[in-house]
């Protein structure tokens, strides 16, 4: 099928660390196969040699034993030191109902045994090592993981947040000099609201995101009130496809009935007073009068598609605020390198990509750095009462059409009323859109056949002091689909 974004992305960090790469062709069972043409592509998209790259499927394995024994050959012995003071690397964690926390250690230099008491460096927590192993791939028990073996660790361990992959164990008795480098915290790079649609279904909303936290430590979440939609969490991601993937499971595995609002991303804001403050929430975003300015995060951006749609994907690339930084031909096919508003990536962008594509472009991103931007919290009021659900930061020049195109929909989506409800969207004090669902009226008329006009006057100004009295005590119920509507505007 040729080469990904996100395979050149991968590989290009691989190649800047000095690892050496063993290219593979899988997916050799698809009749629409073309392994000649992937291997041009990945020598002249990546510049390594594939003439002899290995071919084989994972799906009916032929050829998997081959993809083993290049790996043999090609990728050079580990080195490290056995005798030297234990650093072990986890590569992964996860929980295991009956054993606890399980994790996988690559034994950079050192021994470790059962039964020795063991020193995670990044958290200064101690334990002692229960069973040590590797996997065949079923696990097997061993006396000994010695330096440039990885196996498995088993320490009674009961919290994944415990067992942090990049972390260093050591020996508690003889630790090494230093952790092994590279640690750094896993930090959420997008947020969102999830509300239960029932009330009633808050306590099993918070089970099912501790049950999910288990066996996903960069998961984070936190209880959050909202007005509109009562009792729920706000919930950090690494990234769009983390987010759909736990919103998924929830439903699936726990049967929940979620509401997501529309995700976001961290804004740095400085305030007048040289306060910088971290917003995650656009409903905290303070005052426009106290700040200074606004910083986002700017995210780099690689593309990958047949060369036939580069004209509509640079299109969609420049409508999402993007800046190109490279463009390279490869055949039929085309890379693109931008730097784009990681906020407009995860609105819709991903979708929009799909659509224009067809589907045969892929897309991989990595962030850059924060840089200062003109973006605006649009806030959506339903009968001059905020919804914080539907608050919005987006930038100044997209904010008037936004406004206007959220109100249109939510028009469409919420029920006629009793009473007239005004749909406004506001930055700061100034609304910048408006739109009305008229009421539901009685023809409180119909009785009077001629008469005195004054007497039908009497009646609808009746009517009408019943209309005000209803807004005045009346409660407006939004579907979810209106919140929804955020993410359905076109740009």
């Amino acid at each position: 099928q040729g080469v990904e974004a996100q395979t050149v992305a991968n590989c290009y960090t691989a190649l800047d660390l000095g690892v050496e790469v063993v290219p593979v062709l899988n997916k050799i069972d698809l009749p629409s196969a073309n392994p000649d043409n992937a291997i041009e592509e990945i020598e002249e998209v990546i510049g390594i040699d594939a003439h002899d790259a290995v071919r084989c499927s994972a799906k009916t394995g032929e050829g998997v034993r081959d993809v083993l024994e290049a790996l043999l050959v090609k990728v050079p012995a580990p080195k490290g030191d056995p005798d030297a003071p234990l650093q072990a690397l986890i590569i992964d964690s996860w929980f295991d109902n009956y054993v606890g926390v399980v994790m996988l250690v690559r034994i950079v230099n050192g021994t470790l045994k059962p039964k020795e008491k063991i020193l995670l460096m990044a958290t200064g927590a101690q334990h002692l090592t229960e069973h040590i192993g590797v996997f065949t791939p079923k696990s097997q028990n061993r006396e000994t993981l010695s330096a440039g073996q990885v196996g498995f660790v088993i320490a009674g361990i009961k919290e994944l947040k415990a067992a942090r992959v990049g972390d260093t164990i050591t020996h508690q008795t003889k630790p090494a000099a230093a952790a092994l480098p590279g640690f750094k915290e896993i930090q959420p790079q997008v947020f969102a609201g999830l509300f239960p649609v029932e009330s009633n279904q808050y306590e099993a909303l918070r089970d099912s995101l501790e049950k999910l936290k288990l066996n996903d430590a960069a998961l984070r979440y936190e209880p959050e009130v909202s007005q509109a939609l009562g009792f729920g969490f706000r919930c950090g991601f690494l990234g769009l496809l983390h987010m759909e993937i736990v919103q998924e499971r929830l439903e699936r595995e726990f049967d929940m009935d979620l509401i997501t609002t529309a995700p976001t991303v961290i804004y740095e804001v400085v305030l007048r007073d040289g306060t910088i403050l971290t917003v995650d929430n656009p409903s905290k975003m303070p005052d426009p009068s106290k700040i200074e300015e606004i910083r986002e995060p700017i995210v780099t951006v690689n593309l990958y598609m047949p060369n036939e749609y580069v004209g509509s994907v640079i299109t969609l690339c420049t409508q999402k605020r993007g800046a190109q930084i490279n463009i390279s031909y490869h055949g039929k096919q085309v890379m693109l390198v931008y730097e784009m508003p990681m906020a407009e990536i995860v609105m819709d962008f991903f979708d929009k990509l799909k659509s224009v594509s067809r589907g045969y472009a892929s897309m991989e991103y990595e962030f850059k750095e924060y840089r200062t931007a003109d973006v605006v919290k649009v806030d959506m009021l339903i009968n001059s009462e905020k919804v914080d659900a539907l608050a919005v930061i987006v930038h100044r020049a997209n904010s008037q059409y936004r406004g206007r195109e959220v109100a249109a929909k939510m028009r469409e989506l919420i029920p006629r009323q009793m009473y007239d409800v005004a749909i406004q969207a506001t930055i700061g004090s100034n609304i910048i859109a408006r739109e009305n669902v008229k009421a539901l009226r009685k023809n409180v008329l119909a009785k009077c056949y001629g008469g005195d006009i004054s007497r039908k006057k009497k009646l609808l100004e009746k009517q009408k002091a019943g209309k005000k009295r209803m807004k005045q005590v009346g409660s407006v119920e939004i579907p979810q689909e209106a919140f929804l509507a955020i993410l359905r505007v076109d740009d």
